[in-house]
C-alpha cells in the first residue's frame, strides 16, 4: 500500500471516529436536557400530549400539590426537581444511604426507592414541613440538631433528622442504643455518629417536654 493509500485511509477513519464522538455527545446532551428544560425540572412541567394524563394531586407538608409525573419517576425526584423541595437530597438513588428519606404517613421511607404514583393518597412530610408554619418555629429535633452540632458536612442531614423525627414520634424515649437502631437506615459520609446519635438523644428530650 502506498504512502498517499495509507494516509488516506488513515484520514477516513480519523474522521469516522470524529463523526461518531460527535453523534454520542450530541445524543447525551439532548437526553440530559430533557431533566431541565425550562429550569422547572424533569422535562420541564410543560405541557405535552397526554401530560393531563399524569396529572396527580399529593398532599404535602400539609398542602395539596397538582404535579405532572412520570410513570416510572420516583418520589425524590419529583419532590426536588418538579415542586423544589430541595431539603431531600439524592445520595446513592439506591436506597442505601437514606440521604432522601421523608415521611410517608409518618412512616420514614426512602424518596429514591418510591414512585411517586404510589403515595396519591398519603401525606408526604419534607424537612420543609417540620418547623411551624406560623411562627417558624424549628422542630424538636431540627432545634436538637442545631444546640448538638451533630453534622460535618451536613449533606446527610436532612435524611437523618427525618428519620429521627419518625423515631422521637414512635418512642419519645429511646435509649441510646435503640437510637442508633432507629438511624441504622442512614449513612453518614464524615461518619460523625457519635455526634449523631447525641443530636437524637437531645431531640428526644425536647420532645418530651413540648
Amino acid at each position: 500500500m502506498g504512502e498517499v493509500e495509507s494516509a488516506g485511509l488513515l484520514e477516513t477513519k480519523y474522521s469516522r471516529r470524529k463523526f461518531i464522538k460527535g453523534v454520542i455527545a450530541a445524543g447525551a446532551t439532548a437526553s440530559s436536557a430533557g431533566y431541565f428544560i425550562g429550569g422547572s425540572g424533569l422535562l420541564g412541567a410543560q405541557a405535552v400530549p397526554g401530560a393531563a394524563e399524569r396529572l396527580i394531586t399529593l398532599t404535602i407538608n400539609g398542602q395539596q400539590r397538582r404535579v405532572d409525573v412520570l410513570p416510572n419517576e420516583t418520589l425524590a425526584m419529583t419532590l426536588r426537581y418538579r415542586l423544589n423541595l430541595t431539603g431531600t437530597k439524592l445520595g446513592c438513588d439506591r436506597a442505601e444511604c437514606g440521604a432522601c428519606t421523608v415521611l410517608v404517613d409518618g412512616v420514614s421511607q426512602y424518596g429514591c426507592s418510591m414512585l411517586t404514583n404510589q403515595v396519591r393518597g398519603s401525606s408526604i412530610t419534607t424537612i420543609e414541613g417540620l418547623e411551624n408554619p406560623d411562627t417558624g418555629e424549628l422542630s424538636p429535633v431540627q432545634q436538637a440538631v442545631i444546640d448538638e452540632g451533630g453534622f460535618q458536612c451536613a449533606f446527610c442531614a436532612p435524611g437523618f433528622i427525618m428519620s429521627m423525627t419518625a423515631m422521637v414520634n414512635e418512642n419519645p424515649n429511646p435509649t441510646r442504643a435503640e437510637a442508633a437502631h432507629a438511624l441504622s437506615g442512614n449513612l453518614c459520609r464524615c461518619g460523625d455518629y457519635d455526634k449523631i446519635l447525641n443530636c437524637a438523644m437531645r431531640a428526644a428530650e425536647l420532645a418530651r417536654s413540648v
